[in-house]
């Protein structure tokens, strides 16, 4: 770790002791799938006291992670059938508004993002300025490269939120993180239900999140890529990719009222 993650880390475990969440109920959430090797890990580095409930919902696993889960003594929900990664969002979402969720945080249980940023995720939510916070890999460009981001996905990330951009008009250094933060506010305004149940589900969400005029704030995250993450490959992103501008196709067209997308009505 160099020079300047170093200091957004002393950062960060700064903002441990000083943010107040003011009476709000923070669940973190953990769509999880095969994470049964990095869950402990990543359990142990969530700074519980900001936290009221853990929720992870194994989306029928084929190693042991739901059991893994309730060692923990992580509250879980499994489910029959995979119905992927949009359609586990689904379900934790749900559950922890059902559950009083003021603030939801969803941390992958593979490792990969690191958990201890999650105070400066909550910080813009508690405090009234953002309704979505992004855990950006992408404010320092180099930093994604030096955690092992693959190039390709490197130059597609580039690539695709640059369209994004360009298309919703808003200035992000990514769409694409895994780590990120909603307000109760943004669940019961936004409806998620509506997106698809694959890993297209992110894009939809942050399209209906400007959609809706919902707030965005970002915070840079620093992330590592290693053999136990999760991580899609090649073919399963080059679909995404064709997905995403899909998804940036029917926001134009609703937006200009030539065709009328479900997922961005009321």
């Amino acid at each position: 770790m160099n020079a300047i993650f170093l200091k957004e880390r002393i950062i960060v475990v700064a903002e441990k002791k000083l943010v107040d969440l003011k009476g709000k109920k923070v669940k973190v959430i953990m769509p999880a799938y095969n994470a049964a090797k990095t869950l402990k890990d990543t359990y142990d580095k969530i700074p519980h006291d900001y936290v009221q409930e853990i929720i992870l919902v194994d989306d029928a696993s084929r190693d042991n992670t739901f059991e893994k889960a309730q060692e923990l003594g992580i509250f879980s929900i499994r489910h029959t059938h995979n119905l992927g990664y949009g359609g586990n969002q689904k379900t934790c979402y749900t559950e922890s508004l059902r559950r009083g969720a003021d603030v939801v945080v969803m941390i992958h249980p593979d490792g990969q993002y690191d958990p201890t940023f999650l105070p400066a995720i909550l910080e813009p939510i508690v405090n009234g300025r953002a309704d979505v916070v992004l855990g950006s890999r992408m404010l320092y460009r180099k930093k994604a490269l030096e955690g092992g981001m693959p190039v390709y996905k490197y130059i597609s990330n580039i690539f695709l939120t640059a369209m994004e951009n360009l298309v919703l008009g808003m200035k992000l250094s990514e769409y694409h993180t895994g780590y990120r933060a909603y307000s109760r506010k943004f669940f019961e305004t936004v409806p998620y239900m509506r997106n698809s149940n694959d890993f297209v589900f992110d894009t939809e969400i942050l399209v209906q999140a400007v959609h809706f005029g919902m707030k965005i704030e970002e915070i840079p995250v620093s992330t590592r890529y290693f053999t136990e993450a999760s991580s899609v490959g090649f073919k399963v992103s080059l679909i995404y990719g064709f997905k995403t501008l899909w998804v940036l196709a029917k926001y134009l067209l609703h937006k200009t009222k030539l065709v009328s997308c479900r997922f961005l009505l009321p």
